[in-house]
């Protein structure tokens, strides 16, 4: 399986975590992990590839020069890197058929063989939207846009051929620059106005778990989706928002199953 990840330096501990509970609950799988990236130092990368190598996995680098996405607009304190996920396609191996991107601040607690194996049907993507998310409101910004669900872009089952074949950078960039005051979150806006009807839905419960949430989903299934059920059956749990389960001021209910896999690496690898 391919597995597509975009970071910095101020990322790698919790990418080590992501990646530590995504090979411990695939047993027998084989994953090679691409580090699409465009400031990570040599021992970073070294120290990463040993680590995957180390559990049997493979690792490649996807660097990204300073004149790459030269045309592209920036905002604020988003820099290039916005568009990484999104225009991943342009420089992986033209001989992969589908990625999944996986943000770092994720733990995967179950097997990811089902949703990989997805059948497409034709989509860009397969991604969850947020049911307790601004939907009216994201509605609103990216008028004239039809946003019927806004998807996390966190969690991203690529298409590539059809992403070749369908999807412009310079369109990217024109939407970027026209809707530059209205955008919050730039590339995930980016996916659900230019994309969002070519994107298959998944079921977030399950591939896309908001870990602030764990009472609302729980109430909207009647009590189903309690912790056990969750630890049996959510394949990705996702620690969105500000608060991250890495600093010492999270306080969340999924802290604990965090800190055990925190916990699981040390030794395994060494960061400063």
């Amino acid at each position: 399986m391919n597995i597509l990840v975009t970071l910095d330096s101020n990322y790698m501990k919790p990418l080590v975590v992501m990646l530590y509970s995504l090979f411990a609950n695939n047993p027998g799988e084989q994953f090679t992990i691409y580090v699409m990236h465009s400031s990570l130092t040599s021992e970073e990368l070294t120290l990463l590839d040993e680590y995957a190598a180390g559990l049997g996995h493979n690792l490649e680098e996807i660097k990204v020069d300073d004149d790459a996405f030269s045309e592209a607009p920036t905002l604020l304190h988003y820099t290039k890197a916005m568009y990484y996920r999104l225009l991943a396609h342009t420089v992986l191996p033209q001989d992969l058929d589908r990625i999944l991107y996986l943000d770092p601040d994720i733990l995967v607690i179950n097997s990811v063989k089902e949703l990989y194996g997805l059948d497409m049907n034709g989509h860009l993507y397969a991604a969850a939207s947020h049911s307790i998310a601004s939907r009216h409101l994201n509605q609103l910004r990216l008028v004239p846009y039809e946003i019927v669900q806004y998807y996390n872009s966190g969690v991203l089952l690529m298409n590539l051929p059809l992403l070749r074949e369908r999807v412009n950078e310079n369109e990217i960039y024109d939407f970027v620059e026209k809707f530059r005051t209205r955008l919050v979150m730039p590339d995930q806006d980016v996916l659900n106005a230019l994309y969002g009807k070519e994107i298959l839905p998944l079921d977030e419960k399950f591939y896309n778990y908001d870990a602030r949430y764990y009472r609302y989903y729980n109430f909207i299934t009647g009590g189903l989706w309690d912790m056990d059920y969750v630890i049996r059956n959510t394949v990705i749990l996702h620690f969105c928002g500000k608060k991250k389960p890495w600093r010492k001021d999270y306080s969340g209910r999924f802290h604990a199953l965090y800190k055990h896999y925190e916990w699981l690496t040390e030794g395994l690898v060494t960061l400063d």
